[in-house]
């Protein structure tokens, strides 16, 4: 369907890939992946038809319709948010626009009618374009709009509202909802998985298995990946290299793949050096001239084999947690109901009764607007409970993050600055092995936190949390923002921690890896599941195909 032959692609004197070939097949599910600044989004550009390569061909057959979903969702303005996804229909919405225009020319005929000639013209047309329309499934495409919309959480009493009182996130869900209304034959999506929920996350993933057409798609959500894509394509030191399947089967490829490429390097290395010495040993040797000149030439005809730079990983020792009460939070009868702007109450949740106790590491779950949130601000005392009491055990020093935290940055400080400035204390070493865990390495400890991105951000400020000698941390969608090694980092940390931990998460990986209890809010109240997150899942999974 596509094919990259031979690309190159520079950016001044950077290149980001030279001489780089992969195709995209019919009903490929291709994971891209690679480094920041690699050039995965340019990938998309080049198959879109926006950017073209220095370098090498990029061929698309005939007929094939790409669609492409990026992070730069444009101006949306002076429509409803079901207006907005109709409108990214493409050809199927400018066909109904068409019908319409005809229908009204038509209905005009009995006051002005047309001669014989324009009137067949008109009939034919009208013919052609109402059998292109049924066959795109245009007469079924408010429906799928609709359905569409309601799987990216964005409900009937939504549908028109004017699109610009959306935020910046939903405006993200309605681009979303007009990509996958479009239904390309080729569909690239670059991180789609932000700015949703869980639940939104789920729906999608099942729209795209059953996606009949092609993908390449990039996400920072691992489980995601897995569950969808069955090649993986990386893009990393100048070059593009193809894996036949999923992010954890590429993961543990590369690892073979680079034993191999090492074990290729020494041999290579072993046979240059005897080449070399027995050049050095003759070269002087008139009897041996002709000998060592085949061995130069020899030497100088061979590829030398390059090792790609290893990912350098710091392993960073927390301070131990100081050792807190074995109870570490008791709810009673916890209400939460907030004011809404019509001058009324808008129930969060009610009665919810539980403890979190000492070394429990928490998943909170519960749909979009269950108050999961919520129930960490009032854990945290950043808000009180309508009624009910919330109290927390003795001993405690509690981290909290939540998607505002990295506000309280000092957008002046450079990163080296503002962490230690929260532990004045520390060493300067001290401070760099924490950066350097956290992924800041160098010179980069010296940027200033107004310059870093929204991922470099929270990571500073997971850096700056996990610095204080904390032993109760409430993280509200930690993840949010960080590409798929951040997380890692800060999994790794998490898992090291020898305190409690409440957590909301629209990754599923990571609450795998992390939490042995579940609070569930589900419906007002709270259900508390025993054991690991994957048994919960496969509670939640049982009780629903028993209910269906």
């Amino acid at each position: 369907m596509i094919h990259l032959s031979n690309i190159t692609k520079r950016f001044g004197d950077r290149v980001l890939y030279q001489g780089a070939s992969f195709m995209v097949r019919p009903e490929d599910k291709i994971g891209l992946v690679g480094p920041n600044g690699a050039g995965k989004t340019t990938i998309f550009e080049l198959i879109a038809g926006l950017d073209t390569p220095d370098d090498g061909t990029i061929s698309t057959d005939p007929g094939v319709l790409v669609g492409y979903f990026s992070q730069d969702v444009g101006e949306m303005s002076g429509r409803s948010a079901l207006e907005e996804t109709l409108a990214g229909a493409g050809r199927v919405s400018e066909l109904g626009r068409e019908i319409a225009q005809m229908e009204k020319r038509l209905e005009e005929c009995a006051t002005n009618p047309l001669g014989d000639d324009e009137m067949n013209r008109l009939m034919e047309r009208f013919g052609e374009a109402q059998m292109e329309f049924q066959q795109r499934g245009g007469y079924d495409l408010e429906a799928r709009a609709q359905e569409v919309l309601t799987g990216l959480g964005i409900d009937a009493t939504k549908w028109h509202r004017p699109v610009e009182s959306f935020s910046g996130g939903w405006k993200m869900r309605i681009a979303l909802a007009q990509i996958l209304l479009l239904n390309p034959d080729v569909l690239l999506m670059d991180e789609p998985t932000n700015h949703l929920d869980l639940e939104s996350i789920m729906w999608v993933e099942k729209w795209l298995k059953d996606f009949k057409g092609s993908l390449v798609m990039t996400s920072h959500d691992r489980e995601f990946m897995n569950r969808i894509c069955k090649r993986t394509v990386e893009i990393a030191n100048k070059s593009i290299t193809t894996y036949s399947g999923n992010y954890d089967f590429y993961l543990r490829e590369r690892e073979v793949r680079r034993q191999q490429l090492e074990a290729a390097a020494k041999r290579q290395a072993d046979m240059l050096a005897k080449e070399e010495e027995f050049i050095a040993r003759f070269a002087a040797r008139a009897s041996h001239a002709a000998q060592v000149q085949s061995r130069v030439k020899k030497l100088e005809k061979i590829d030398r084999i390059e090792l790609p730079p290893e990912t350098r990983k710091i392993k960073f020792e927390f301070a131990p947690a100081p050792r807190s009460g074995n109870d570490v939070v008791k709810m009673e009868n916890l209400c939460k109901e907030w004011p809404t702007p019509e001058g009324g109450i808008h129930p969060v949740f009610s009665g919810l009764t539980g403890v979190v106790q000492r070394l429990n590491k928490i998943a909170v779950t519960g749909v979009n607007g269950a108050g999961k949130s919520t129930l960490l601000k009032i854990v945290t005392g950043q808000t009180k409970p309508s009624l009910g009491t919330c109290s927390l055990g003795a001993s405690l020093n509690v981290g909290y993050f939540s998607q505002y935290s990295c506000d309280l940055l000092n957008p002046e400080h450079t990163i080296f600055e503002e962490v230690s400035s929260r532990v004045p204390h520390a060493s300067v070493g001290w401070v760099k092995n924490l950066l350097g865990a956290f992924l800041f390495s160098g010179d980069d400890s010296d940027k200033k936190i107004k310059m870093l991105s929204g991922g470099e951000k929270s990571r500073v400020m997971l850096a700056c949390i996990l610095s204080q000698p904390v032993n109760f941390l409430v993280l509200d969608e930690p993840t949010n923002h960080l590409d798929i090694d951040s997380r890692e980092v800060l999994l790794n940390a998490l898992n090291d921690f020898d305190g409690t931990i409440m957590i909301v998460s629209h990754d599923r990986y990571f609450l795998r890896a992390i939490a042995n209890r579940v609070f569930e809010i589900d419906h007002g109240h709270l259900r508390v599941y025993e054991g690991r997150y994957d048994e919960y899942l496969q509670h939640v999974e049982s009780a629903e195909s028993t209910r269906g």
